[in-house]
């Protein structure tokens, strides 16, 4: 009958440490870790101790009880206060070259460093660029090699 208790304890700290695990800490860490040796223990001193009829109420009885805790904090909305949630609203400017805002050829200055990637200033208007083949320090005069959708690729006019 002893047993039975430690048992019992276990499988109630096991269930601890996972929620612990979910809400607190979450990732593969120490809590979960010891969430699942102390229901795994729990479990299988109830088969030897107690008998194999036992031991498997007690393990579908733990089964059961996870899946509650588990279905508990989803209907409780726990995971809500714990979710990121920003919406992403931004979208990719795509360059079209018919808009005849800049074209192959157009000259333009680097505002920060491409390394490869950085801004440019063309005409009066920024943006992303991409350096043809090496680095181009800022405030670096370029002129547009290429067009790619949303890719202005660059390259220094005095090398």
């Amino acid at each position: 009958m002893e047993s039975l208790g430690i048992i019992i304890f276990l499988i109630i700290l096991g269930i601890l440490l996972f929620l612990v695990e979910f809400l607190i800490v979450p990732g593969i860490t120490v809590a979960g870790i010891g969430g699942a040796i102390s229901i795994i223990t729990g479990v299988v001193l109830a088969f030897y101790y107690e008998g194999p009829t036992t031991g498997l109420i007690v393990l579908i009885s733990t089964a059961v009880l996870i899946g509650l805790t588990a279905v508990f904090m989803l209907k409780a909305g726990t995971w809500k206060k714990m979710m990121l949630n920003k919406a992403i609203d931004s979208k990719v400017d795509f360059i079209k070259m018919e808009e005849g805002r800049i074209k192959v050829g157009d000259k333009g200055k680097t505002i920060t460093r491409l390394n490869p990637m950085g801004k440019v200033m063309i005409g009066n208007e920024y943006y992303e660029a991409k350096a043809m083949d090496k680095l181009i320090d800022q405030n670096t005069e370029v002129e547009i090699v290429k067009i790619e959708s949303n890719k202005i690729i660059v390259k220094p006019l005095n090398p």
